[in-house]
């Protein structure tokens, strides 16, 4: 009688244990689950600033076909989100459009897993953008550089003309400096956007030297680098000392170009743009072929907007301008080719952009009427 006490007891005990131990799958232990969703737990004690990850927050990007690695728009959109979600723990991908027909598919698989926020880098979204909007009402959408009225689409626009200027006025001092005066521009494809680049860059340069030489080509692709340094050796050969360039990807042909000739020892220069070129031009361990670059702070635009979502103040159907006095353009922090006399002429500029003094035209002189 004993023996089958003690059975029954044992018993009891194990299924006490059974079921306590399965109370534990599935629900909350104490423990935040790793970001990146590699089965891999984080530790609750962790210096992170914030008390918790954020539970499934997620955000995508799609990339144009300048892929995400193209040193200039796509990469700092993303840099950008990776900030936020170094800071929030929150998840990401991205999708790479291999082609332009890649727009709406890529954005429709994001929107199909009800993503927190899709991001779309650029206006050549512009129309993709606007019909995936319509067909998933309910999804978040953040749009860089263009405007498309939704009411689930956030639209991030910036003074690129005042960012150039910038840069325009210091390859027209640093050309000075040197004795030269011919400076040149390379965009990616000729239309509105890219020409306000042009724009702000021959504004910058002429209110320093109204006489100076300002060469102008486009090469009519945002992924071609073949043609950029193609015709930035023509633009070199010219006698432009400086090279800015609007071309994305196609505008690391120009950068090439620059580390090359700088390597056999010819004084020319390239100016970056979007995000801080520096590195890019690295030619010989330490030192660069970019005097300076026209920070768009795409960046900051990523991040801003994500941390609005993530907050539940997601701005759909607003259109957020970043500008000198914002700080959304810039030239870098750091600008080791720039002499400190060239740095604060530029901020001079500055100081009267922002204060109205100085109006930066969006319209190239060669459109003008």
């Amino acid at each position: 009688m004993k023996k089958n006490l003690w059975v029954l007891v044992l018993v009891a005990l194990l299924a006490m244990t059974l079921a306590l131990t399965g109370c534990g799958n599935g629900e909350d232990n104490g423990e935040d689950v790793d970001p990146d969703d590699n089965g891999e737990a984080v530790d609750p004690d962790d210096d992170n600033d914030e008390d918790e990850y954020v539970e499934d927050f997620f955000v995508g990007l799609v990339t144009d076909t300048g892929g995400i690695d193209d040193q200039s728009f796509n990469q700092g959109t993303w840099e950008g989100i990776q900030d936020f979600a170094d800071e929030y723990g929150a998840e990401t991908n991205y999708l790479q459009s291999e082609a332009d027909a890649d727009y709406i598919p890529n954005l429709s698989s994001f929107a199909d897993d009800q993503v927190d926020l899709i991001v779309a880098p650029g206006f050549l979204f512009e129309d993709a953008i606007g019909q995936v909007a319509d067909n998933f009402p309910n999804q978040n959408f953040l749009l860089i550089d263009a405007v498309v009225e939704r009411d689930n689409i956030v639209n991030a626009i910036f003074a690129e003309e005042q960012g150039s200027f910038l840069v325009g006025v210091a390859a027209a001092l640093t050309a000075q400096e040197a004795g030269e005066d011919t400076v040149g521009y390379i965009g990616g494809v000729d239309f509105e956007l890219i020409q306000k680049f042009e724009a702000g860059f021959e504004a910058g340069v002429w209110a320093v030297d109204p006489d100076m030489n300002v060469l102008v080509e486009y090469v009519g692709d945002f992924s071609d680098p073949s043609t950029g340094g193609s015709i930035a050796s023509i633009m070199f050969d010219d006698g432009a000392y400086v090279i800015y360039h609007a071309a994305g990807g196609s505008g690391n042909g120009m950068i090439n170009e620059a580390m090359e000739r700088r390597g056999d020892g010819d004084d020319v220069w390239a100016i970056g743009v979007d995000r801080d070129q520096y590195e890019d031009g690295i030619y010989d361990g330490e030192n660069s072929a970019i005097l300076t670059s026209m920070m768009k702070r795409v960046d900051v635009a990523a991040y801003e907007v994500a941390v609005m979502t993530y907050e539940g103040n997601f701005p759909g159907g607003d259109i957020i301008e970043f500008d000198l006095e914002n700080e959304g353009v810039s030239l870098p922090e750091e600008n080791p080719n720039l002499s400190d006399d060239i740095i604060a002429e530029v901020q001079n500029y500055i100081d009267q952009i922002v204060s109205g003094e100085i109006e930066v035209p969006s319209l190239p002189s060669r459109l003008q009427e």
